[in-house]
């Protein structure tokens, strides 16, 4: 696959799928110089334990193209394709995500190109849609695949992020919590969640039974005239790759400092003290959380609690944030007041735009007009965030 971008001597750069053996050392350096963290807002990184392509591995079918001029490696991106429900059908869809392009060699179109040949590679494997997740503020990226590319916002989920307490947190003593089964827990999820839910994945039995899945718990009240119940799953990302903080305000330093200080008293008042982020760490994902009856808010609440206990009784220690990215409905803003979790870590402003691949004119319009739709309707469905996407 080879592109161009316009340059007074046209540079060619080829596209082609990454090759481990070749390629690891040079992909390094391009994610090191493609960090996110470098401006005033954003001091988040991401360590991938050499394996450059660890996030798309759970995926069932993904793929990494890289960018070439020369011998020299200047960007990337990765993808995977799945099967989902989306406005009541059974499709696939394609995932974009880590798309790199060495700061030197950025304007010249190879971000472009990249997705264009990725898309490609979307239709060669029956994806009806792609869709991809940014911040809203990213304007060279809205710029790309909303202003460019034809891509149009889908939706606006929040990213609530807890620190775990090593002391651990009390729970309710009315409120009684259950590990389902696998089969058990995909059955659940088939009736209660699929028909509320878009990008709802067809293989959650395959999710649930992955290795990074930990389980899933239900709670409930111990009075059964309380007709009420939560649900989610835990995902243990710390296996697959690291995240750590640099370059942060001196507001956060200090802040660290002092919660570490008061953690034991703060624990007292069912606070959570701010563990050391400055070092590599892992987290925990929650996923599916889902809850029905008048008083499930208070359960879901019980149930992040337990997870945060899961955490740090963690013998390996790396997690230290929990992590359940949520999105509206009804109930949405419900869900982000329910769910623990620092403001100062959480980010309410990713943004995820989606855009059809096999479909004519007619139902691109259609699915413009539906996302719109979606974004200003208070009932609309809530979002499946598989945890395979992260």
């Amino acid at each position: 696959m080879v592109g161009q971008w316009e340059k007074e001597d046209e540079e060619e750069v080829v596209i082609r799928c990454y090759d481990d053996r070749r390629d690891r050392t040079q992909m390094e350096c391009v994610e090191k110089s493609c960090e996110i963290g470098h401006d005033h807002q954003t001091f988040l990184f991401t360590d991938t334990l050499g394996d450059p392509i660890c996030r798309i591995r759970n995926c069932p079918l993904f793929t990494m193209l890289v960018a070439e001029v020369g011998n020299k490696l200047v960007g990337s991106i990765q993808g995977s394709v799945k099967p989902v429900e989306f406005r009541d059908k059974s499709v696939k869809v394609g995932y974009i995500l880590g798309l790199r392009v060495v700061p030197s060699y950025r304007r010249r179109g190879i971000g472009s190109i990249l997705v264009t040949k990725l898309e490609e590679w979307f239709v060669a494997h029956n994806a009806d849609y792609a869709y991809m997740a940014t911040q809203k503020d990213n304007e060279a990226s809205l710029e790309l695949f909303v202003g460019r590319l034809g891509y149009v916002v889908f939706r606006n989920p929040a990213i609530l992020v807890n620190p775990v307490n090593p002391v651990g947190l009390k729970l309710p003593s009315d409120i009684g919590i259950r590990k389902l089964k696998v089969q058990e827990a995909a059955s659940w999820y088939r009736r209660h969640a699929a028909s509320t839910t878009e990008f709802f994945p067809n293989d959650i039995e395959k999710i649930l039974r992955n290795k990074l899945s930990i389980g899933t718990w239900v709670a409930y009240y111990n009075d059964d005239n309380i007709r009420s119940w939560a649900m989610l799953s835990v995902w243990d990302s710390s296996k697959v790759f690291k995240l750590r903080i640099e370059k942060a305000p001196l507001s956060y330093l200090l802040l660290t400092k002092v919660s570490n200080f008061l953690g034991r008293f703060l624990s007292l008042f069912g606070l959570t003290a701010l563990p050391n982020l400055f070092t590599p760490f892992g987290f925990y994902f929650l996923y599916g959380v889902h809850g029905e009856g008048p008083l499930c808010e208070k359960l879901i609440r019980a149930l992040c609690k337990h997870v945060h206990n899961m955490a740090a009784l963690d013998d390996s220690g790396t997690c230290k944030v929990v992590v359940v990215e949520v999105d509206g409905g009804s109930g949405g803003d419900d869900l982000r007041e329910c769910i623990p979790h620092w403001k100062m870590l959480s980010c309410d402003d990713d943004t995820w735009c989606i855009k059809p691949l096999k479909c004519n004119e007619k139902m691109s319009a259609s699915l413009s007009e539906f996302t719109k739709k979606s974004l200003r309707s208070k009932s609309r469905s809530s979002l499946f965030v598989d945890p395979r996407d992260v």
